[in-house]
């Protein structure tokens, strides 16, 4: 990649692609951002559903939580540099509570002996707060009677992140904005484009949906040995794009990391949670991919153009997580002659003794994942000879005491048989359920408010 400062080109890095992704990615990310010269930014896309529902639930236990519980591990390595060379942060480790992410972030940069650099909230996604529970019935209908909601978010777009940016934000902390906004925004304000540009911010949407699964589209996911063999994926580097006015872009990698960006790990991020490919629809655009063309621009390059535009979708998705019961679980492992068939057995015994509960039976090691909830596969497949297996029993209840049986029956069969059954562990933890609606966009406004000091 070239080092030089075109401010017609906007470089992107991403270093997280999900909450619990690698702390130490954002290092080599910020070194060649800062080689290549220029404006650039470096964002953290750490945010799903069930995270965000978690996330709610910590913010109930203390007021001052909620936010990405690693949230000083990633910025700890870079936050200094990057206030340092003008590299700007956008990133959703907001979560349930992106102002005390905030002012977190404002404590970290204190601690290090750097000034507090100017951070931008951006709100308007949660609407979890008990009054909004009427409202959301009105607008999501009856799914809603009688759950006890834990969290509530629309999926907001760029526009309030790219305002935040335009007013001097430094570092923009968001809760629930799509995914590919992380990238919009930046884009929108650096080039100054139009909220109804649709090209270009379908451009910089796909860059978006590149970037956002970190390492994936430089062969993390992608890699599959003998097959789609992928180099020192050890040290696997996170992607950079550089963007440029008008719309298109080139894909690469942090400089001297392991893994790789080709024009199939490209093509399969590309298509990756794509439902329809001439509508791939987020709160900013909608972008139609049936025309790209991606082409090789150099070792761990590859260049993307092509992405058309629509005009964005009158609606705002809205995902809403509820209490759903308990699930329990309960592991035990066999070894040996015979192990499998002794597994089965023991699959066979929990099923009699806990007759009234439907009960999910996998064979780890010889029969899982495919296997359904049911048991009927389980049940219907000729015993194997596999030696080593570890059988997992699972059920979800309402009744947390009857979810409880199934650890007190994994539990017995230490001594209850079949023979050679150890490394016992079981757990009950709350379940959560997903509903998803549509809400009119007028009725889910966004904005930004910065941090004042003493906040």
């Amino acid at each position: 990649m070239a080092n030089h400062t075109d401010t017609s080109r906007l470089l992107i890095g991403c270093a997280a692609g999900f909450s619990g992704d690698r702390t130490d990615a954002a290092g080599p990310v910020v070194d060649t951002l800062i080689a290549m010269g220029g404006p650039a930014f470096l964002i953290f896309e750490t945010l799903a559903e069930r995270t965000l529902a978690l996330a709610q639930l910590r913010r109930r236990e203390d007021p001052q939580s909620g936010y990405e519980p690693l949230l000083e591990d990633l910025l700890r390595p870079v936050l200094e540099r990057c206030m340092a060379h003008g590299i700007r942060i956008v990133s959703n480790f907001g979560a349930a509570n992106p102002a005390a992410a905030a002012r977190r972030i404002r404590q970290l940069a204190r601690s290090l002996g750097m000034p507090a650099p100017r951070i931008a909230i951006v709100r308007g996604d949660d609407l979890s707060e008990p009054a909004r529970r009427g409202w959301l019935r009105e607008r999501l209908g009856a799914a809603l009677d009688g759950v006890e909601v834990v969290s509530a978010n629309a999926y907001q777009g760029a526009e309030a992140i790219a305002a935040a940016l335009d007013a001097g934000a430094q570092i923009v902390v968001a809760g629930r904005v799509a995914d590919p906004s992380l990238a919009v925004g930046p884009a929108m304000s650096h080039f100054g484009w139009r909220n109804d540009d649709w090209d270009r911010l379908a451009q910089a949407t796909m860059v978006g949906h590149l970037l956002e699964c970190g390492a994936q589209v430089c062969g993390g996911y992608f890699a599959d040995p003998g097959y789609k063999d992928v180099p020192d994926l050890h040290a696997i580097g996170y992607p950079i794009a550089e963007l440029f006015e008008d719309g298109h872009c080139v894909i690469g990698k942090a400089f001297d990391t392991g893994g790789a960006v080709t024009l199939a790990s490209v093509k399969e991020q590309l298509l990756y949670e794509v439902h329809d490919p001439a509508g791939y629809l987020t709160p900013d655009v909608g972008a139609d991919i049936t025309g790209v063309t991606l082409q090789e621009d150099g070792p761990d390059r590859v260049r993307m153009t092509g992405v058309r535009g629509h005009p964005r979708p009158p609606t705002l998705k809205v995902n809403v997580c509820y209490e759903g019961g308990w699930l329990a679980e309960g592991e035990i492992s066999y070894a040996g002659p015979r192990a499998e068939a002794r597994a089965r057995l023991a699959a066979d015994v929990l099923r009699r003794r806990l007759q009234g509960l439907e009960l999910r039976c996998d064979l780890i090691g010889a029969l899982s994942v495919f296997a359904d909830d049911a048991g009927r596969l389980l049940a219907g497949t000729p015993p194997g000879d596999a030696l080593d297996v570890r059988l997992r029993v699972a059920t979800a209840q309402a009744d947390k005491a009857q979810a409880e049986r199934l650890v007190r029956e994994v539990t017995a069969l230490y001594t209850c048989g079949p023979a050679g059954g150890g490394g016992v562990r079981t757990r009950v933890t709350p379940r959560l359920k997903l509903l998803s609606g549509y809400i009119a966009r007028a009725e889910l406004p966004s904005g930004f408010e910065m941090l004042e000091d003493g906040a």
